[in-house]
């Protein structure tokens, strides 16, 4: 199981969330947004730097941090997306240079919420509330 931590009132980290939750059918990943005290207890479990206010994957013991974050939940989903996985194979400074652009913009292009999104009833369990062991 993966756990994607992800910025709450961004309005693209929002809708990200949902395509990932319809193209994983076998439910690999959990969520929490990085304003939730789950998210920001498992920032300080893994030590993962303040800075980081975007998307931030946690599997198999490893953190994956921006590019690397995105393009290893891009390979776990069904459809097309697993292809992305050829993109690993740039310079992660490469990618990661792309990734923070289009991260520092976000707010900017696609706005912010005013809270954090609210799952619908068959995805809730899916959201950690809570600080569960990992």
């Amino acid at each position: 199981m993966g756990i994607i931590l992800f910025d709450g009132i961004c309005n693209l980290c929002n809708n990200s969330v949902r395509f990932i939750i319809e193209r994983d059918p076998k439910r690999e990943f959990k969520f929490a947004s990085l304003q939730s005290e789950a998210g920001m207890l498992y920032k300080e479990k893994h030590q993962i730097p303040e800075s980081i206010d975007s998307i931030v994957l946690i599997m198999d013991g490893k953190v994956y941090l921006e590019s690397n974050a995105a393009l290893h939940i891009a390979s776990r989903l069904k459809g097309p997306w697993k292809m992305f996985r050829i993109f690993l194979g740039i310079p992660e400074p490469v990618r990661d240079r792309v990734y923070k652009w289009v991260a520092k913009n976000r707010y900017k292009w696609f706005g912010k919420s005013e809270s954090c999104m609210i799952p619908s009833k068959g995805n809730r369990d899916r959201f950690l509330e809570d600080y569960p062991p990992d």
